[in-house]
């Protein structure tokens, strides 16, 4: 393209009313505002129509549209068709509300497009201040380093790869996983999430070199298999390196004996990494933090803030206690990313040294803004509140004879069934989630196929238990007359 005339206009973004585009924002804010503050008048989910589908097969945007058509077409056509996580009625998988605090947050947070790769500006320091207070509510020394990932995917995978470089020493990136690295050997249970498998896959030592335990009758890590699964490997001349505890099952909540899985990587010389997507916020809460004993003594620590911190998404969280390690398991010099004394290129060390990733956006002020609105006090109330509702719903699933409880209240999450029949309660689950009243998800537990509710929205009150289980009981009821058995 040639330079342009003088006083020509040079192409940009930027609206070319402001008025306009100002009159646009209030309207999109207050339009959002309202949404969340009304969701109650709508139904948690609703399915899609083949015809608001094919609007989203529409070919490339070569010219411009106004900005009021897009949002009118976002509002009539994405909005009613959201997965409900907002909604009180959502309790399928652990999935945090958001808030409105933090999503005037977010707003921010793009205006100021700011890159946390690194740099000397103050988002950097926001970030800063949040891993010290996450050391601090999790019991972690001022040694440690932490890092805002997309979510506990991705920072049990840092944790892995952490756990490796402590093994095998830093040479491992170059060098690659050989030799001593085949003979490396991690734990978890069989209840762990997928991405601890993952995990293991990706940092190039492969699923086969992660050894599943199983549980005992609490769903946690049976600790006397994983001492003689340890023992055998090294029998066989092969080298134990890591134990991933988890802190709240995706399945049922269940809750690792993190304290003597600390006594064992100790007396091994193993680490302890901690998946804690959303088990790791019971510290928040004093009448739950017990629950979590153990987990201060950890190496490595994921979890995710857009779960019980009620952050929106995306927020997760990686903690490792050996900020030195951390920093050498991630750190990649290049001349054009050279720190100096002064100037916009200081501030080292820079976040892009401790992960994977040199574009970063600016969750950590979202985060910050919910910590500092509502306070550690007040989260936790909403985290304690999210387990007496699942207390609740064991209670009701209790008294109703037609339904039959899995597992009990751990933590968040209770898994229950309607009748004996697996089929007839894959149809409820469905059949609830097109009623718009609530939306639980399913699992298996001891072969049954369970209708599985985890309650992490801080919107959700016990009469949305109720709601649930009451609308359960009616469908159930009304599946099981004749002709009508799926």
């Amino acid at each position: 393209m040639e330079k342009p005339p003088a006083n020509s206009p040079e192409p940009n973004l930027d609206p070319e009313n402001w008025e306009a585009l100002r009159r646009q924002a209030h309207q999109m804010l207050d339009d959002t505002l309202d949404y969340i503050a009304d969701i109650r008048e709508r139904p948690v989910w609703r399915p899609i129509p083949a015809e608001e589908r094919e609007l989203f097969r529409a070919g490339l945007p070569e010219e411009p549209t106004a900005l009021s058509e897009v949002y009118q077409e976002f509002a009539e056509h994405v909005l009613p068709y959201a997965a409900g996580n907002v909604h009180p009625g959502f309790m399928g998988w652990v999935q945090g509300g958001g808030t409105a605090v933090g999503m005037l947050a977010e707003m921010l947070a793009g205006g100021l497009n700011a890159n946390l790769g690194g740099r000397d500006h103050m988002p950097v320091e926001v970030e800063r201040q949040i891993v010290k207070w996450v050391r601090e509510f999790l019991g972690f020394p001022e040694s440690a380093t932490g890092l805002f990932v997309t979510g506990s995917s991705l920072a049990n995978f840092i944790g892995v790869l952490v756990a490796r470089t402590r093994a095998l020493g830093k040479s491992v990136r170059a060098t690659g996983v050989s030799g001593e690295g085949a003979k490396l050997r991690a734990y978890a249970s069989v209840a762990a999430h997928r991405c601890i498998p993952l995990g293991m896959d990706l940092s190039g030592l492969g699923t086969d070199a992660l050894r599943p335990i199983p549980t005992d009758h609490d769903g946690r890590i049976d600790i006397t298999k994983l001492k003689a699964a340890i023992a055998a490997d090294r029998e066989a001349g092969l080298k134990p390196f890591l134990i991933v505890g988890t802190a709240g099952t995706v399945d049922t909540g269940a809750i690792d004996d993190l304290e003597t899985l600390a006594g064992i990587c100790a007396a091994e010389d193993m680490h302890l990494h901690i998946d804690g997507a959303f088990g790791a916020m019971a510290v928040l809460s004093p009448e739950l933090k017990p629950l979590v004993k153990g987990i201060e003594k950890a190496d490595s620590i994921a979890f995710d803030f857009h779960k019980w911190g009620q952050v929106p998404y995306d927020a997760g969280f990686v903690l490792v206690r050996d900020g030195t390690l951390h920093r050498d398991t991630f750190a990649s010099p290049a001349a054009y990313l050279r720190p100096n004394a002064k100037g916009l290129a200081a501030g080292a060390p820079w976040f892009s040294d401790f992960g994977p990733d040199l574009s970063r956006g600016f969750r950590a002020l979202k985060t910050w803004f919910t910590l500092k609105t509502f306070g550690l006090s007040k989260m936790g109330e909403v985290v304690a509140h999210s387990c007496a509702l699942a207390k609740h719903l064991e209670e009701r699933v209790r008294s109703e004879p037609k339904l039959e409880l899995l597992t009990p209240a751990r933590l968040n999450i209770c898994c229950f069934r309607y009748g004996s029949d697996d089929a007839l309660n894959a149809k409820l689950v469905v059949d609830l989630h097109e009623s718009g009243i609530a939306a639980p998800s399913t699992t298996t537990i001891g072969g049954k196929l369970a209708i599985r509710a985890a309650f992490v929205n801080h919107r959700t009150q016990f009469r949305d238990v109720d709601a649930m289980v009451d609308a359960v009981l009616k469908l159930g009821a009304a599946a099981e007359r004749p002709g009508n058995r799926p």
